[in-house]
């Protein structure tokens, strides 16, 4: 198990704080609330194994979905997190540059695999740091977004001197004019995409990697047979493939995230970034607020290193809006 410290943790937070898990508000997560509606599967595809089949579709949903070329390698996995696992023992240990603060399972798998990590602040740190770079874009957990021109024009450059750069789209799905996913496939680039956050759908445990057939078919030796599950590959199929319900969804979220803005301002934070899945604010007495939240049955996304941080996921419902703006109100009337 992982030493970073995740959201979704609610079995621990209720430990603490009691209560039971339906009557929970979780915000930790950054997952959409209004997960994809996951089709009837169909018995036999728990009773055998996974097909060539089941794979070509998913397969061919995300290679039409993303742009993606069909000479492109493309790995599949249980989510992004396997790919991440992975992918730093293909390499020989080397200097790694991290444009972070981000998503800390990054540093740490490149670090257990023996390579030197460095944490920048810009993609030009990383490059004069590292021959690989890693971005997350959108970053999670300020939402910022890198420009999709100058990540190609890195790919490019760390591609010519047998470096890569590895673009984590985990939340990608929110902002599609800044994927880099249909330039995968080019010498310097390796795109990662899931299913987890955009689509609700976390615990089916689906990511792809996209670039070179070299890398992807090295990460598909490591991950071994049948590394989706058969339902995964079923349900990945037809929800890639709903654009339609995707267009939509993104509309929807964008609402959310925009009325939760107004209840954190409303409530004295300084929304400092995010994305349509969530929003970051700022406030002095963040550790406090986190912990008051927790007495009212909310949890929320707090931060090592980051004192004054909270990362706050989009209720599902009116009637959880308006408990976190209650429980939000109450903290400062001291009720």
């Amino acid at each position: 198990m992982s030493d970073v410290l995740h959201g979704g943790r609610l079995d621990e937070t209720i430990a603490q704080f009691g209560g039971k898990a339906d009557k929970w508000i979780d915000l930790s997560t950054g997952i959409n609330p209004y997960s994809y509606p996951v089709p009837e599967i169909p018995s036999s595809v728990f009773s055998r194994l996974p097909d060539a089949l089941a794979r070509q579709n998913a397969e061919q949903a995300a290679r039409a979905l993303y742009g993606v070329h069909p000479q492109t390698g493309l790995s599949m996995a249980a989510g992004s997190q396997a790919h991440i696992q992975n992918l730093p023992y293909l390499f020989k240990p080397q200097a790694v540059a991290i444009v972070g603060f981000t998503y800390q399972e990054h540093g740490v798998c490149w670090r257990r695999a023996g390579h030197d990590v460095y944490v920048t602040d810009g993609l030009e740190s990383a490059e004069a740091t590292a021959r690989i770079v890693i971005v997350v874009n959108p970053n999670n957990p300020d939402g910022r977004v890198f420009d999709r021109q100058e990540l190609a024009g890195l790919a490019r450059r760390l591609g010519a001197k047998g470096g890569l750069l590895v673009v984590d789209e985990s939340f990608g799905d929110v902002a599609p004019n800044a994927s880099v996913a249909n330039q995968a496939g080019r010498d310097g680039l390796l795109v990662l995409r899931s299913l987890g956050k955009f689509f609700g759908l976390a615990g089916l445990r689906f990511g792809v990697a996209l670039g070179v057939e070299s890398v992807t078919r090295r990460l598909d030796e490591m991950l071994g047979p049948w590394a989706v599950s058969g339902p995964a590959l079923y349900v990945a199929a037809q929800a890639l493939d709903d654009v339609a319900w995707q267009k939509k969804m993104r509309k929807k979220l964008n609402g959310a995230r925009e009325k939760l803005e107004d209840v954190l301002i409303e409530n004295n934070h300084e929304v400092v970034g995010g994305t349509a899945l969530f929003v970051l604010a700022r406030h002095g007495g963040a550790e406090q607020l986190w912990e008051h939240l927790a007495k009212e049955q909310i949890l929320v996304r707090r931060f090592p290193g980051k004192s004054e941080w909270l990362r706050f996921g989009l209720p599902a419902k009116n009637s959880a809006f308006n408990r976190l703006n209650k429980a939000l109100g109450s903290f400062y009337s001291g009720d």
